[in-house]
């Protein structure tokens, strides 16, 4: 059997802490570690928080599952989450529907479903806007940003396939925004599951390991929206959108202000072609 001469990565290495390398490979990333005394180093202490995380949730996997997380009735849920714009579209439909109607008839005198359109329609801009997208992004940097081993899927090193992975399944041609000049350095990013669809997540750092995160995704609805500020628990930023796409920068709420850091973002990414 060939050997495998591919250089080692950071995968491989997160791979071999747990412990899903085998054989050859894992002989190689053993003989790298015995040559990089600084990369084993930082190894072991991965291995350490993983057994410190897996002996501190140890007690809590043995717990029943709680009810609200039956995965029975999460499916349910998600499922009649879906069934709300259907039913708010076909709310709108037959608000216009009477209002027709009733225009032609009152000839102008029923205000009543002239007023009732415009509420459905908000309804329907909030169920996939720029306030879930911002929802969407604070849980996604709760997960991953908060993640000590693995919080990307493909490093800084591959940015460039990584941004040809996410403007693929995207639909879209993402710009990856260079913040340096802010004080973050681009870490890595992922392709996220959201409730309206794929997104792309792009994690930075500054000196100081405070991580923020960029999430980019489709808009069905409010295409083109200002920016407006957002916070969901201890998580804060800012969320627009742009030629049918949607970004939400976000960070720790004790980071004293990261507009001016979605300024530079929007500066970066607002205008770029969306297509081909």
């Amino acid at each position: 059997m060939k050997r495998d001469e591919s250089p080692i990565r950071e995968e491989d290495l997160h791979a071999y802490v747990d412990g899903a390398l085998h054989g050859a490979r894992r002989a190689q990333v053993e003989a790298y570690l015995a040559g990089h005394p600084e990369v084993a180093d930082r190894m072991r202490q991965h291995a350490g928080l993983r057994r410190r995380l897996r002996d501190e949730l140890a007690p809590v996997m043995e717990e029943p599952i709680p009810p609200e997380l039956d995965l029975a009735r999460m499916v349910e849920a998600y499922r009649q989450r879906r069934r709300i714009p259907w039913r708010i579209a076909a709310s709108i439909v037959l608000a216009l529907g009477i209002g027709g109607v009733g225009g032609w008839n009152l000839r102008g005198g029923a205000a009543g479903p002239g007023i009732g359109a415009p509420v459905a329609t908000q309804e329907l801009a909030s169920a996939g806007g720029i306030a879930a997208l911002a929802r969407e992004a604070a849980a996604s940097y709760q997960v991953y940003a908060a993640d000590p081993t693995r919080p990307v899927e493909m490093p800084a090193t591959d940015s460039a396939q990584l941004v040809a992975w996410i403007s693929q399944r995207l639909d879209r041609r993402i710009a990856l925004p260079d913040l340096d000049a802010a004080g973050y350095r681009f870490m890595g990013g992922r392709l996220v599951a959201t409730e309206h669809g794929p997104a792309g997540l792009f994690l930075y750092n500054d000196t100081h390991g405070t991580r923020i995160a960029m999430m980019v995704r489709p808009m069905a609805v409010e295409g083109d929206t200002p920016m407006s500020a957002h916070k969901q628990g201890d998580v804060s930023g800012y969320a627009w959108s742009d030629q049918g796409l949607g970004y939400s920068l976000m960070a720790p709420a004790s980071v004293p202000d990261i507009h001016p850091v979605a300024d530079e973002v929007r500066r970066q990414v607002d205008g770029a072609p969306r297509r081909g």
